[in-house]
């Protein structure tokens, strides 16, 4: 299956209706805004624990370019309003703030309001509403006349709308909705208009009536999460008009509904449009009917007139676009270069010559909104966690607003060297070599551990972030940090339906094979500059990295060790434990039935069919309501003896969203490495069994691994 999330032009199927829960406690927040910057005056070694708690400001993913924008400007320009989360895993919880700068001056900072629980979402899958763990896009907003703020805050089990004036006061509860707000606006009057989900209180009761006699085996059942049916996707919303001073409310009227956004239950990307107060409007479409292809920009100056951009720089992986501050001038910003591993920021002036370029960079720039002449976004780069820039649109000189993270000024990274390759189809590709810091060319060769599937922004720990790439240098240990090629997909032009590309991707594990290709390449290109030993290199993936991971077991013995985070599609879990709404979308795109397996089918892809000849130790760490879908590949692993071990962690989903267990995931995946490619484990007394375990594993397998 062709995996949204790879579609780096959107959020993918994963920014969608927000599921709002609780973390186990609340952590201290005494630190939630860093301490004025200092002379450096000593240097340390990155940790875990550093990457772990960085103060982050949206969403934690810096291939997510096209995700809402976390930041909020006033109405007259002059002050910024955002929230800071970061993780505690002492307390399992998060530390959340909203935060406010001055624009204008000195970038004075101060706390609006502090507290809450960390927001999470869901996906709409196969029809039911699935939990991701993926923190929800969380913004504040203005109100018209900028005196207040208006946000979502979860406390409790229940997630409300909260308000706090814009001078600094405390923040107070504004609605107590029996179901969790999901989104609000301001009207043009001062009131609020609040979206939320009541159709969900009467899904719960009927879906608990129906237990009474027992609930129906059917497509709403994923039983790899739970036997209670899921929810539909298809539930209303509702949006009501709240006075903020009294919390009385009507229902909302066709106009007012349409100041608040229904949740994007698909997260289908939607092309970028801008639009002024004066009738003009820019926009974007696909250039082909297949939703991989690029984007066209067109503009329309009045509604008779409208003019397409022919330069090649107006086609491609467009991001965004504004009217600039004249509304004469277009100003847009699209992925490019190589693999679409820059970004690129532009002017264009509708009917006149070719855009002309503002700024060129290799950083990502996330969420960012026009303020004057100049662009307010968040930024990332390889070595630095995200910070508040300023772009000036003028001379595209780029200029820090606010950096949440300034102690990683006083702490060592890994040497990032980009490596670029096409794989067999041509398809280009890159990654990002990260060696230990002081590592000198010609030395010791070093094991090498491969981390998937996007390389955008700050190095942190894959997508997903379960495997700390800076910490894995500090301890000796060399990482590909992958940037996987386009969709095979791409290379057909007349699909017209994610139907089609899903399809022409499974057809002889097409997909898998050019992503293998990729993997293969760009390791063999690590492996020439003489700083890789060959012998000892690993592999790591989540979701389609995972899938990537266990291809690459299947087909290849490149690898001395492996640590997944997903698991599996084989012979008879995908049609059976994914329940039957999993199986059906399978069997659209022609995979065969369990109750035949079909050897030709599976064989280059079934770990459970390969177990007898596997080699490779296999550390798997999964969500408790993805694990049933390991057992079956598990269970045959076991069963040939092979080294391979599994750990479940309770209340999460596909991406691990509880402090406490991703240092857990942080630190076995480094511990697990260590052991197979370095022999080193850790002399802490509480780690000794595990290595009891990994001895005993070691002693067990049938015989070494074959070249």
């Amino acid at each position: 299956m062709v995996s949204l999330w790879s579609n780096r032009c959107g959020v993918a199927a994963l920014l969608l209706l927000t599921v709002l829960r609780a973390t186990p406690a609340h952590a201290a927040c005494d630190d939630i805004l860093p301490d004025p910057p200092k002379p450096v005056s000593a240097v340390r070694s990155v940790t875990a624990d550093d990457l772990l708690r960085l103060r982050d400001i949206g969403q934690p993913d810096g291939a997510m370019v096209a995700q809402p924008s976390p930041l909020a400007i006033s109405p007259d320009g002059r002050t910024m309003a955002f929230f800071i989360s970061r993780a505690d895993p002492t307390t399992n919880g998060y530390c959340r703030a909203l935060v406010a700068i001055d624009l204008v001056g000195a970038a004075r900072q101060r706390i609006l309001d502090r507290g809450g629980d960390l927001i999470t979402s869901v996906v709409a899958s196969r029809g039911v509403l699935i939990g991701n763990g993926l923190a929800a896009p969380v913004m504040p907003h203005w109100s018209p006349d900028g005196r207040w703020l208006a946000y979502l805050r979860r406390d409790h089990g229940v997630t409300q709308v909260w308000r706090t004036r814009a001078n600094g006061q405390s923040g107070a509860q504004v609605t107590h909705s029996a179901v969790d707000v999901v989104a609000v606006a301001w009207t043009n009057e001062g009131k609020l208009a609040v979206m939320s989900v009541p159709g969900q209180i009467a899904s719960d009761r009927a879906i608990d009536a129906d237990g009474l006699s027992g609930w129906l085996y059917e497509a709403r059942v994923v039983p790899n999460i739970a036997a209670r049916p899921r929810s539909p996707a298809t539930l209303a919303t509702q949006v009501d008009i709240v006075d903020p001073d009294t919390g009385a409310s009507v229902l909302a009227n066709a106009s007012e509904q349409a100041l608040v956004a229904p949740p994007d239950l698909y997260g289908i990307p939607v092309p970028p449009v801008a639009l002024t107060t004066d009738g003009r409007r820019a926009w974007t479409a696909h250039v082909t009917a297949s939703p991989l292809s690029g984007l066209k920009l067109m503009a329309s100056m009045d509604a008779d007139h409208a003019v397409t951009c022919g330069s090649p720089t107006c086609r491609g992986a467009i991001v965004a676009l504004w009217w600039a501050a004249d509304h004469g001038s277009i100003v847009f910003l699209r992925r490019e270069g190589w693999a679409n591993g820059e970004m690129g920021l532009y002017r264009w002036i509708p009917g006149s010559a070719p855009p002309r370029r503002i700024l060129r960079t290799e950083q990502v720039l996330i969420g960012c909104l026009p303020n004057a002449q100049r662009l307010i976004c968040t930024a990332e780069a390889s070595t630095r966690p995200r910070s508040i820039v300023s772009v000036d649109l003028r001379s595209g000189r780029m200029t820090s607003v606010f950096d949440p993270n300034p102690e990683f000024a006083s702490i060592r990274l890994g040497q990032v060297r980009r490596l670029k390759w096409k794989n067999n189809l041509g398809l280009e590709a890159w990654g990002d070599l990260v060696l230990p810091p002081g590592h000198r060319a010609g030395g010791t060769r070093l094991p090498m551990v491969v981390v998937q599937y996007h390389s955008d922004g700050f190095l942190r720990g894959g997508t997903g972030d379960e495997f700390p790439i800076f910490a894995f240098a500090a301890r000796g240990v060399a990482v590909l940090s992958l940037e996987r090629p386009a969709f095979v997909a791409t290379l057909a032009t007349d699909l017209k339906s994610f139907e089609q590309i899903n399809a022409v991707s499974g057809k002889d594990w097409a997909e898998r094979r050019s992503l293998l290709s990729s993997i293969e390449t760009g390791v063999a290109l690590a492996v020439s500059t003489g700083d890789i030993d060959d012998s000892r290199i690993g592999v790591t993936g989540l979701s389609d990295g995972a899938s990537s991971a266990r291809f690459a077991l299947v087909n290849t013995r490149l690898f001395a060790a492996a640590s997944i985070s997903s698991c599996c599609v084989d012979t008879r879990t995908a049609m059976t434990y994914g329940g039957i709404g999993m199986a059906d979308s399978f069997r659209a795109i022609g995979w065969p039935p369990s109750s035949a397996v079909d050897m030709t089918f599976w064989r280059p892809y079934s770990m459970t069919l390969a177990a007898d000849k596997m080699r490779t130790p296999l550390l798997m760490q999964l969500a408790d309501d993805e694990y049933l879908l390991g057992l079956e590949t598990f269970t045959a692993l076991r069963e040939h003896h092979q080294p391979v071990e599994m750990f479940v962690f309770p209340d999460e989903h596909h991406l691990k969203w509880q402090p406490a267990h991703r240092r857990a995931v942080y630190e076995r995946n480094l511990d697990w490495f260590d052991y197979w490619l370095r022999n080193e484990r850790d002399p802490a007394p509480g780690k000794r069994t595990q290595y009891d375990r990994w001895d005993k594993l070691r002693a067990e397998q049938p015989v070494a691994r074959q070249p």
